[in-house]
């Protein structure tokens, strides 16, 4: 049985999208700039991890309720922001990276990421194969599956783009869930059912290598999307895990060529300066291949941040087993890893203290 989902301005088609850039695009002055510009020269303290930055370092002045308007349209609006205008030039690599998760410190507890717990990713060609049992997609420069992250809220700060590709594409997982009841019921309904996802070899020491989770669920009349082809894929490898049924293999290619379809796949271009924020829960994203410059100085780098917010929505019970807890105002969400030390720990519960949440349901 189909779920009942109120309406919401989070599904939308690609054409819709388009014509409302003006409700989810938002644009930095010179004065919000300089203001971060300050705020980062202020701050910055080379003996310093990152762990060691509270939020109380970064004042965003008069970018902050830029920024806060835009994270409000992801979280409860359309599930996409666009920001332009982060300040880029005259700033290295490692300062960018910083700026990115002084914002983050505004806007919620950074997440993990991956075997080595980092919290912050450098979205960058470092010669890795995607299709593989251990593969991740942002240090290839491989054409991504359409997915969710692990993550209440993913967002991507661009620093360089590539010379030629790597178009950013969105599309809403309510409106393409709305699609596959139309049009395809019986294999909708399937998706509401658990299926295995791979850990991809990351798992911490308490996890088992895959997953048991529903594509989509629902809950105080909200629907909730987690899907991630590759890793359902790996997950037929693993021994022990269901086998899928050719009915449910169905389903599944039906729902990723139908997020693929232009009706509601958005594009858009990530420029330097920009800053990309996405609702996992309500909106799946993939990027097109890419050809990077020949100069490293100038080959495509993105820094991505996961974050759990203060005011993120309550989660079905089924995203228990991926983000270890689902009450609203909960740190939780992200890849824990295999080195998820005292250092990141104490980080969690004084990033959670300063915004007022719960280290747990």
């Amino acid at each position: 049985m189909f779920p009942q989902i109120d309406p919401t301005p989070a599904a939308w088609t690609a054409d819709r999208l388009e014509a409302d850039r003006r409700h989810w695009t938002f644009t930095l002055d010179d004065r919000a700039r300089c203001d971060l510009v300050a705020a980062l020269t202020r701050a910055i303290d080379r003996d310093k991890t990152l762990f060691d930055y509270r939020r109380d370092d970064f004042d965003l002045g008069s970018a902050q309720p830029v920024l806060q308007a835009a994270f409000a349209e992801m979280q409860r609006g359309r599930g996409v922001a666009l920001v332009k205008g982060l300040p880029r030039e005259g700033l290295d690599e490692k300062d960018f990276e910083l700026l990115t998760w002084g914002i983050g410190l505004h806007f919620g507890v950074g997440r993990p990421q991956g075997m080595q717990s980092h919290y912050v990713s450098a979205v960058r060609d470092a010669g890795n194969t995607y299709r593989s049992g251990r593969g991740r997609g942002y240090n290839t420069n491989a054409e991504l599956d359409f997915h969710t992250d692990s993550a209440d809220i993913v967002a991507l700060s661009c620093y360089n783009k590539a010379a030629a590709g790597g178009m950013s594409i969105t599309t809403s997982s309510v409106a393409a869930f709305e699609a596959m009841r139309r049009e395809h019921p019986a294999l909708a309904e399937l998706l509401l059912e658990p299926i295995h996802f791979s850990r991809q070899g990351e798992q911490a020491d308490d996890e088992a290598a895959s997953y048991p989770h529903p594509v989509f669920d629902s809950i105080d009349g909200k629907l909730f999307s987690k899907w991630n082809r590759n890793r359902v894929t790996s997950a037929q490898k693993i021994e022990g895990v269901p086998q899928l049924t050719a009915k449910q293999w169905e389903a599944l290619e039906t729902f990723d060529a139908l997020v693929r379809r232009a009706d509601l796949a958005h594009n858009m271009w990530l420029e330097p300066g920009d800053l990309q924020i996405i609702n996992s829960h309500v909106t799946l994203h993939s990027r097109t291949d890419f050809t990077d410059y020949d100069d490293p100085a100038q080959k495509r780098l993105l820094f991505r941040l996961w974050l759990a917010p203060p005011d993120g929505d309550r989660l079905p019970q089924s995203w228990k087993v991926l983000y270890k807890a689902v009450a609203q105002g909960t740190v939780r969400g992200g890849i824990i890893g295999q080195n998820h030390d005292a250092a990141r720990r104490d980080f969690e519960a004084r990033q959670a203290a300063a915004l007022g949440m719960k280290l747990s349901d």
